[in-house]
């Protein structure tokens, strides 16, 4: 009876001790799979997730096959492409022209007789030793007699409204400013090495306030413009002004680009910009800000399916193994989606309708039956349960993108922007960077002088003509 009491207490401490290595097996299971997610989320980058490439902070491993990778293009022009050469300049474009001549052969010093070939041209362009061109202006006075005062000659508005520079060298100032990220100190510089003048910041930030006021209308017309637009592309980025956060929204259109710079990066700034009446297409990502306007408009919305593609991406590199299988079988099916997206132009459109509509079919029900347990694969099976019919509206409604990439690519140069100037300092500043993006982005788009409509801008603001608009005239 002694014997079997031992037995049984043994048996007891061993179920004990299993038990106990059991919960800790468990314990560590669960905390392996914590520093997994953790390890996968620390992984991320451009390719499987919504960053930006900038954010890549190791490279991507190198072929290790060795030497070049089967497929891949050398460096350089490329054989059988066309020849990119730059025009000649006009015989009315020219400033002057010499005429170079031989008195006799260089090689054997025989006589030359004139030939009838063209003349081998080079066409060289020179700054001149002093680019500028310094001018005073002088009202002169008067006395009336009648007043018993001193009156003097108006200056012409350039000349008044202008002062120290004049309406060409103001745009070049903006241009630098906006175009090529130029602080005031790198200005100053350039005016004092190139130009030989001397310029303080204060007067730059005046010249820079000058051309924004000149562009207002232009920018208030886009504004005004933006809600009735059928499709339209955002994004949106962050920056700092005096160490608070502001969001910098981009707007694209097919016919303009507008930014617009605010505290918020929540819904009430779609509200406050497109409005509550908006009737047309919203491409976008999947931020939650959209989502929320979205529903409460009943809109029609085009999710970017390049941040779809990323998540999906990223399921495959979790530990979990039904969520990696989940991941790939998603990734599959959206490639040959794209397959026939990028044979369109090969096939009529009804096969290309009838494909597409199909492939959207079979992804929605890959994404919503078999979903593994992982929260991850939860979260995608519940976007599309929910928004589904949302990522693929490009299908029904011509002229609508797959992808958000022409809103990315427009606030690209903003993010350029940012990082070499540090953002914004005052409302003024807020006011010149959605004016001069805003101008940039759209001239670029249309086809337009950038230069040109500057200063058609700054002409108009000065001699109280009407203000050029940046929509297109067609509009």
């Amino acid at each position: 009876m002694v014997f079997m009491d031992a037995k049984d207490r043994k048996i007891e401490q061993l179920e004990r001790l299993v038990a106990e290595q059991a919960a800790k097996i468990e314990k560590l299971v669960q905390r392996v799979d914590q520093l997994e997610r953790k390890l996968a989320k620390a992984r991320k980058d451009s390719s499987n997730s919504s960053k930006p490439p900038s954010s890549d902070i190791v490279k991507k491993p190198k072929d290790q096959g060795g030497g070049r990778r089967k497929g891949k293009r050398k460096r350089g022009g490329q054989k059988g492409h066309p020849k990119h050469e730059r025009p000649p300049f006009l015989p009315d474009e020219l400033d002057g022209a010499w005429d170079y001549t031989l008195s006799k052969c260089p090689d054997c010093g025989g006589k030359l007789d004139p030939s009838d070939k063209a003349p081998k041209v080079v066409q060289q362009v020179e700054i001149v030793e002093k680019p500028i061109r310094i001018d005073e202006h002088r009202g002169l006075a008067y006395w009336c007699s009648v007043c018993q005062k001193i009156h003097y000659a108006p200056f012409p508005p350039e000349v008044d409204k202008g002062q120290l520079l004049g309406p060409r060298l103001t745009i070049l100032v903006a241009y630098m400013k906006g175009v090529c990220h130029c602080s005031f100190s790198t200005i100053r510089r350039f005016f004092r090495d190139v130009l030989k003048i001397q310029i303080s910041r204060g007067q730059l930030a005046k010249t820079i306030a000058k051309v924004t006021e000149s562009m207002k209308f232009a920018y208030a017309e886009l504004v005004a413009a933006l809600p009735s637009q059928p499709y339209v592309r955002s994004d949106e980025t962050g920056h700092k002004e005096n160490g608070k956060r502001f969001w910098t929204w981009c707007f694209r259109t097919d016919l303009f680009t507008l930014f617009w710079i605010d505290r918020s990066r929540g819904s009430q700034v779609l509200y406050e910009v497109l409005g509550a009446d908006f009737d047309g297409v919203l491409g976008c990502d999947y931020f939650s800000a959209y989502r929320k306007y979205m529903g409460e408009l009943d809109l029609r919305v085009q999710f970017c399916l390049a941040h779809l593609i990323r998540d999906m991406k990223y399921l495959t590199t979790l530990s979990d193994k039904p969520t990696q299988a989940y991941g790939k079988r998603l990734l599959d099916t959206i490639r040959e989606m794209f397959h026939t997206l990028h044979r369109r132009d090969e096939l009529t459109e009804r096969t290309v309708e009838r494909r597409l509509a199909a492939a959207r079919e079979t992804i929605l029900a890959q994404a919503t039956k078999r979903v593994p347990a992982s929260r991850e694969a939860q979260n995608m099976a519940n976007r599309f349960r929910k928004h589904g019919d949302a990522f693929f509206e490009f299908i029904t409604t011509p002229g609508i993108d797959p992808t958000n990439n022409l809103a990315e690519q427009a606030i690209r140069f903003v993010v350029l922007d940012r990082k070499v100037t540090q953002g914004t300092r005052s409302e003024k500043g807020r006011a010149w960077s959605e004016c001069i993006w805003t101008a940039i982005a759209t001239c670029e788009q249309t086809g337009r002088d950038l230069m040109q409509f500057l200063q058609e801008s700054l002409f108009a603001h000065w001699q109280g003509l009407p203000p050029p608009s940046l929509l297109p005239a067609t509009h």
